[in-house]
């Protein structure tokens, strides 16, 4: 189980089942042995089985009642309510899409749109070749909301020269601002993927107006972050604080942020 959402609206939390290729929904006062009130599983689901081209992650949308999840090469949407083996309502799928393989996906409900993280491979360090000629470990693919098809994105970001997006970790939008709050890390080229610190990790932020190679608007990086390898996000408008926790620090570290919001 990598992703988890809550539900605030209809007091739910979301997970993902990668080995059983299943979606599981819960009370959101479920206590111990307790079994989900939904499960979306089955072959008409079109869900994949684990790792960065699986059934890792989701987001949930309670203003248009909609489920979202990164499937490989596609996103897949499923009514907020739906169970069982059940077909999704809009599948993103096709060359024009750009999508490859998809990490993780979060959604605006506010612009109406939905961001896509996509490493351009089954791995983090196959690169894709940019606009201007280089390569870069993966992209920011900007939806919209009700996209259905073979659909071209609205918005495409290349990350800096050098550098990757990290495209299993979890990403965050700030919809009342129109930011993309995104983990990023020091490409490495022909190197095992499990490395675990990589000299240049941070936390990027882009707009969702952002277009092309463009650098963050704000970037958190540098060896007095204590960040070594970022992969959760949250964010805390109440006290303008993003939090992050960091799977090789092993900590959950907290920085005051007021910009973002």
């Amino acid at each position: 189980m990598h992703d988890i959402r809550y539900d605030a609206v209809n007091d739910e939390f979301l997970v993902t089942n990668p080995f059983a290729q299943a979606l599981l929904v819960f009370r959101g006062g479920a206590d111990g042995e307790e079994s989900p009130i939904r499960v979306i599983q089955g072959p008409h689901t079109q869900l994949v089985g684990s790792g960065i081209s699986g059934v890792d992650r989701l987001d949930v949308d309670p203003v248009h009642n909609e489920i979202f999840v990164p499937n490989g090469d596609s996103i897949l949407v499923f009514p907020r309510e739906a169970t069982g083996d059940v077909a999704p309502i809009r599948v993103i799928k096709g060359p024009d899409t750009q999508l490859r393989s998809t990490g993780v996906v979060v959604v605006d409900p506010i612009h109406n749109l939905i961001v896509v993280v996509d490493s351009g491979g089954r791995a983090l360090e196959r690169t894709i070749t940019t606009p201007s000629g280089g390569d870069r470990g993966g992209t920011i693919l900007i939806y919209n909301r009700t996209d259905n098809g073979n659909v071209k994105p609205r918005n495409v970001i290349w990350n800096l020269p050098g550098e990757s997006f990290r495209t299993s970790s979890q990403i965050q939008v700030y919809p009342p601002k129109g930011w993309i709050i995104v983990p990023t890390e020091t490409q490495i080229q022909n190197q095992d993927s499990r490395v675990m610190e990589r000299e240049g990790s941070g936390i990027g932020v882009w707009s969702i107006d952002d277009n092309g190679e463009v650098p963050p608007r704000w970037k958190i990086t540098g060896p007095k972050t204590l960040l070594k390898r970022p992969r959760g996000l949250d964010l805390d408008p109440k006290n303008k604080e993003l939090i992050v926790a960091d799977m090789r620090l092993n900590a959950i570290v907290t920085y005051y942020f007021p910009e973002i919001f």
